[in-house]
């Protein structure tokens, strides 16, 4: 593909409150990479923090050593499309190919990725973070984070993986399943965490935020009980009226904040669990009650090996994902009626999927003439094609 005479449009950051959609070129799918035409990319509160105060993940001033990129770079890391071209010993996806985007990098060589433990690799990072993602009417992505989807799967739903796959990995560092789990934030992972929760069978879930309009949509979602942290003190005593006293086996801190730990640890039974989804940067400890209570602090950081099981209950299970959308907006909509729609305050909106597809017709032309050229010695699935 002569990537010089491709163009694009991709949202591109260049720094804090500077995220610009431009034209640039289509990339070229190199070595073990595959071109996917995205269908839907979420906007996730890690790009929402690079677009306020940015940059806190994005290489500035050397390259990640998984991409070799640094900004401006194109934002989006929650994305899923269909596979355009393959890039040279692609042998496991075929051009046509429907796929989610696991987006972390991994080396496969540090001592974690071979205990098979990828999400803390020793270069680990993101696409779209760390590298150039989904918000863009294409992408290239190694060919490891592309996951093909069944025909019962939507690509809506596929858009989805990457915050529930967060959630799921959450629920599983929370040990063996919990009779009561109590989730404190509900963003969109923290809905998820309910919704995936409820999958599960957990009896008790209790749903705790400030927004009104998000605890029902918990409600929505499987919770069976909802405590308003915006109203009066002490929720975490208040969660523990609602289970006798006793407190919840687990409690998900998925804020980010010393106030929302505190709410999970006054929430947790003694020998219960707290688990950490929120990225708080520094907080203080009752470590004299956390000894005496005998509770555990577990962190939970991206994922691995979830997408197969989220395929898995989408397709089989019929898991629906989908009702934490709030809206689903174009490219250029990205600044105003993305970012600075979660600005606005919490409950307006939740998850906002943007959908690069405006002007996409001529690109799809090109696109589909480069690959038949290209990838004649990858594929057979496109012999025959003129353009």
């Amino acid at each position: 593909m002569r990537a010089d005479t491709r163009r694009m449009r991709a949202a591109v950051w260049y720094g804090a409150r500077d995220v610009r959609i431009a034209e640039v070129d289509i990339p070229t799918p190199g070595r073990g990479e595959v071109l996917i035409k995205v269908a839907y990319c979420g906007i996730c509160g890690s790009d929402l923090h690079e677009y306020v105060d940015g940059p806190h993940a994005i290489p500035v001033a050397k390259p990640h050593p998984a991409s070799g990129v640094t900004a401006p770079l194109v934002l989006g890391h929650e994305f899923c499309g269909t596979v355009v071209a393959l890039g040279s010993s692609v042998t496991d996806l075929t051009i046509g190919d429907r796929v989610a985007v696991e987006p972390n990098y991994r080396c496969g060589a540090c001592p974690r990725c071979r205990a098979g433990e990828y999400n803390i690799c020793r270069h680990f990072g993101f696409a779209g973070l760390m590298g150039n993602g989904g918000m863009a009417e294409y992408a290239a992505i190694p060919a490891y984070m592309a996951h093909r989807l069944p025909e019962t799967v939507s690509l809506e739903q596929a858009a989805l993986f990457e915050p529930a796959s967060v959630a799921l990995h959450a629920l599983r560092r929370a040990g063996a399943l919990p009779e009561t789990v109590a989730v404190v934030g509900l963003g969109p992972v923290g809905l998820l965490t309910v919704r995936l929760a409820a999958e599960r069978n957990v009896p008790r879930i209790v749903a705790v935020d400030v927004s009104p309009a998000r605890l029902r949509r918990a409600a929505g979602l499987g919770a069976t009980d909802l405590v308003d942290a915006g109203v009066g003190e002490g929720a975490g005593e208040r969660i523990c009226e609602l289970t006798g006293g006793e407190g919840v086996d687990v409690a998900f801190e998925v804020v980010g904040s010393e106030s929302a730990l505190r709410t999970c640890l006054a929430a947790t039974r003694r020998g219960g669990r707290v688990v950490l989804v929120g990225l708080a940067p520094q907080v203080s400890l009752d470590t004299f009650a956390l000894v005496n209570n005998e509770q555990s602090i577990v962190a939970s950081v991206g994922y691995r090996d979830t997408y197969p099981e989220l395929i898995r209950l989408v397709a089989e299970r019929g898991l629906d994902l989908t009702p934490v959308v709030t809206s689903t907006i174009a490219l250029d909509a990205l600044v105003p009626h993305g970012f600075e729609a979660l600005l606005d305050g919490p409950g307006n909106q939740v998850k906002i999927l943007v959908d690069p597809a405006a002007h996409r017709d001529r690109l799809d032309h090109l696109v589909r003439c480069a690959a038949s050229a290209e990838t004649a010695t990858h594929t057979t699935s496109d012999r025959g094609r003129r353009c």
